[in-house]
């Protein structure tokens, strides 16, 4: 009974892992339960019959359509078949409409009867990847703001510099100073200079909705807001928006020379990613600009050497 075909099957059915076993060419030769509920309750155009489907083949139809998941998967696999790996593993995403989800893939060979095959499994991975991901917005996330970080931003920049490369899209970069900051705390003290980065936080979280924007404390009293794929006039529009935001807080700073309410300056700058810049020449030029601001009365935007408001 151990050792009949059925009892081994049904006891790969009770294993909530997909798995799939495959001979040296690929193709399919055996599927468990789970991976024919996961198959059927995910909408995929094979459904159930798996038998003679060549594994690699889907993998590399699907890398065809730009799937650079399915292109990793497919090498680690085909260096296993070769025997230039002993085993490939491979963390990877496989989002729903409705949720997140991320996977192990492990493939292993096994000989029997003198032929090589190799079992694929798909471990659903998905707690442990939340709680990553829960510990990792933490060290990301400025502690009195609730934005991004510098460090975060860093990071940002870097892979929305290469994403705009890659599309040949402009990225447009704001850099904020608060005005005479340092006087407002001066004048009501450091909780009420909080409770002021608070609700500037509280702002700039409308001003980065996109994947490709993002919203950061770059230090101090100094905020950083990236536009991924958006060109000067309309960073533009939206940065005047963010100015006039900032100053209808109307959060009280009566020995500021500027104004008696807070005030902020923002430098401006636009590239296109290119192989003869970087995201530094962005940064150095937007505080360029933001130094112009603030040298030439603050409370203004100052972009390409010119000060709008």
């Amino acid at each position: 009974m151990i050792e009949s075909y059925d009892f081994l099957k049904s006891v790969l059915d009770t294993i909530t892992d997909h798995i799939v076993t495959i001979d040296s060419d690929g193709d399919i030769l055996y599927v468990n339960k789970s991976w024919d509920s996961f198959g059927q309750s995910n909408a995929c155009l094979i459904d159930s019959a798996w038998h003679g489907v060549n594994y690699l083949n889907e993998c590399d139809k699907a890398a065809v359509m730009g799937d650079d998941l399915a292109a990793r998967a497919a090498s680690g696999i085909r260096a296993v078949l070769k025997a230039e790996e002993d085993k490939f593993y491979f963390e990877y995403p496989c989002h729903s409409p409705t949720e997140k989800r991320w996977f192990m893939m492990r493939v292993t060979p096994f000989v029997t009867q003198e032929d090589t095959y190799f079992v694929i499994s798909h471990q659903n991975i998905t707690e442990r990847k939340l709680i990553e991901e829960d510990v990792l917005s933490l060290s990301r996330i400025d502690g009195l703001t609730g934005i991004p970080n510098r460090r975060y931003f860093n990071e940002f920049i870097e892979n929305e510099w290469k994403r705009c490369h890659r599309l040949s899209m402009p990225i447009s970069l704001a850099l904020m100073d608060l005005d005479h900051f340092k006087l407002l705390n001066d004048t009501y003290g450091h909780q009420v200079g909080d409770e002021c980065l608070k609700s500037v936080g509280r702002v700039l979280k409308g001003f980065s909705k996109r994947p490709g924007d993002i919203s950061a404390r770059y230090g101090g009293e100094e905020f950083a807001i990236l536009y991924g794929g958006t060109n000067l006039e309309q960073a533009k529009v939206l940065t005047i928006e963010l100015l006039n935001e900032i100053r209808s807080l109307n959060i009280p700073n009566e020995k500021a020379p500027t104004l008696p309410t807070l005030t902020a300056s923002i430098g401006l700058a636009e590239m296109y990613p290119g192989n003869k810049n970087s995201e530094i020449d962005l940064i150095r030029e937007a505080d360029k600009l933001l130094y112009l601001a603030k040298e030439s009365g603050r409370n203004k935007i100052s972009l390409f050497l010119d000060s709008d408001a």
